[in-house]
């Protein structure tokens, strides 16, 4: 709601006032002045909510300047496929290009029906409403299942048990199970009594592992949970599905995770001491490879904060840190802990509080951690950046990939040093090379003029008059660019020149004519027109200006011939 009053005031600017950049952030001040006293959050704060209002100014304006200009083409030359009626007494706005504003642009549809109040037209809001649930449509059709009902081996079983904080395989039996058919194939959903394996949740992925049963196994490939039931994701059934099993979830992969999901936890805390307790987390991804973080922040964060934020991590990990671990906390109770809870998360009358330090990271949180953070070995970040208005990611490594991820960079250092022949300084020999490099380019520029000249002087004699006309038609050894080039000048330097110039390069003709002004006026002269004409003798075709016209062909037997005709244009 606040973002949509926001973005009206923004447009009202644009519009009315000719506001071209942000403003209302220049407000904040103004609005402390006078509201400070009584909400001291603007003065603490006031920087915080300048950047943010900013961004977010900065970021519709740039939506805005489309819509708008897309709006005004529309009221002004509507396309026949965008029917409007009675244009003089005000018209209507088609759902459907309201819903393109809104859909191709980001335009929202209120503006749209404000806008088009202000011109005394409407919006087809019923073509809209349509335009929205085609899409909501084709969405569904894309994520699509065909599934069929459940078969049910065991009657009033409950809700799965989650055993996977303790231990990482259990004897259990198949309560339920049915066969579900996607884009990807055949697949099964099997619920079981009990289960280790962690079902994606708060940001962690679903465990993967085997159900076995005597010499049959079935591979799980992923776990998810679904009306609070814990569902196994695996590609096959069981022969025989009733009687115990043995469910076991992947050790190394749970390691791994759990490696990077307690990491996630310290960069939390980390990003709050570094940047301030305005950092808030916004979403996260925890798998075994890596783990995304994203949190409100009002701008990138500098080379500087991000080491700061590592080193603070990994100070973290090096104390080894035990977890600590509290179930079935009172929410109450957890709050007063100051535990802090995980984004999109819901949370019922009891809790589970994960702590590492008394004083550093404590969050409500259900996902699989380390005993201590030793185990996690080594953190390092790898990207930051922003994904919204006032929200930023950063993506991470922990582990064993993040030795590789320096080994590699350390790697790629030595190839370096190598191939500047192992400077004792390396940062020197790069300078020293970049200095080497800009002076190889000057003194190449400057060889690339004296060669043209040298070019357009030899061209120069090739010049003749023909019907009083100055005339050059010739064939040169040149790429296009510098036969466009030299044409350019000469066209400038000789009054009533005619210049034809003609290269074969691999096998392909690249042709110009360039015609002086005093020509196209005096003769009614046209290089685009005559080089389509002459690209007929080189079974090409081209266009241009006409003082300048640029054409190709595949057949470089046909130069001597194009060349003898363009001379008899000039006669």
């Amino acid at each position: 709601v606040i973002r949509r009053i926001l973005r009206r005031a923004v447009r009202f600017g644009y519009v009315f006032l000719h506001f071209r950049g942000p403003f209302i952030c220049e407000l904040v001040k103004v609005l402390t002045d006078q509201m400070g006293k009584v909400f001291p959050e603007l003065k603490s704060q006031q920087k915080l909510i300048e950047t943010v209002v900013q961004e977010e100014e900065n970021s519709f304006l740039r939506t805005l300047d489309q819509g708008i200009q897309k709006f005004q083409q529309y009221v002004n030359e509507p396309l026949p496929s965008l029917p409007l009626k009675g244009r003089d007494k005000g018209g209507v706005i088609a759902g459907t290009f309201a819903f393109e504003l809104y859909d191709t642009y980001g335009f929202p549809i209120d503006l749209t029906e404000l806008m088009a109040r202000e011109i005394g037209w409407t919006v087809d809001m019923e073509g809209f409403r349509k335009g929205m649930e085609k899409q909501k449509e084709r969405s569904r059709q894309a994520a699509s299942l065909d599934t069929s009902d459940w078969i049910v081996l065991k009657k009033d079983t409950g809700i799965t048990k989650f055993v996977g904080y303790d231990s990482l395989n259990t004897e259990t039996y198949i309560t339920r199970y049915r066969k579900v058919t996607g884009k990807e194939g055949e697949r099964y959903q099997i619920v079981l009594r009990a289960t280790p394996f962690f079902a994606e949740s708060g940001g962690q992925v679903g465990d993967k592992g085997w159900v076995k049963k005597g010499e049959e196994t079935i591979e799980i490939m992923d776990t998810v949970r679904e009306n609070e039931q814990i569902i196994h994701i695996a590609t096959r059934i069981f022969s025989d599905p009733d009687g115990k099993v043995t469910a076991e979830a992947d050790g190394s992969k749970r390691l791994l995770t759990a490696n990077n999901h307690t990491a996630t936890h310290l960069l939390h805390a980390a990003l709050r001491n570094i940047l301030g307790i305005h950092v808030e987390q916004k979403g996260s991804l925890v798998d075994e490879t890596r783990l995304r973080f994203d949190f409100t922040h009002y701008s990138k964060m500098t080379q500087e904060q991000i080491e700061q934020v590592e080193k603070l991590v990994n100070a973290r990990i090096r104390e080894n840190i035990p977890q600590l671990e509290e179930r079935a906390v009172p929410i109450d109770r957890a709050r007063e802990m100051g535990a802090i809870a995980l984004f999109g998360e819901k949370y019922g009358n009891e809790v589970r509080v994960i702590r590492f330090g008394e004083d550093f990271s404590t969050e409500l949180c259900g996902g699989t951690h380390v005993p201590a953070t030793g185990q996690i070995g080594l953190f390092r970040i790898v990207s930051e950046g922003a994904i919204a208005a006032g929200v930023r990611r950063i993506e991470a490594i922990t582990g064993s990939r993040a030795e590789a991820y320096m080994y590699g960079k350390e790697q790629l250092l030595d190839q370096v040093s190598e191939a500047l022949k192992n400077p004792k300084d390396l940062m020197h020999g790069i300078l020293h090379l970049q200095e080497e490099n800009q002076q190889l380019k000057k003194a190449a520029g400057e060889y690339g003029k004296l060669k043209l000249a040298q070019i357009k002087e030899e061209l120069k004699n090739r010049i003749e008059t023909v019907g009083g006309i100055k005339f050059l038609g010739t064939k040169v050894n040149l790429d296009m660019d510098t036969m466009k080039g030299v044409a350019f000048e000469l066209r400038d330097e000789i009054p009533g020149l005619f210049l034809v110039l003609a290269s074969e390069l691999e096998g392909k003709v690249n042709l110009v004519v360039a015609i002086s002004d005093s020509l196209v006026k005096e003769k009614n002269l046209h290089a685009g027109q005559l080089i389509r004409e002459l690209a007929k003798e080189i079974q090409g075709g081209g266009g241009g200006q006409p003082h300048i016209a640029t054409a190709g062909g595949k057949d470089p037997a046909g130069i001597p011939a194009l060349l003898e005709k363009a001379k008899k244009m000039v006669c």
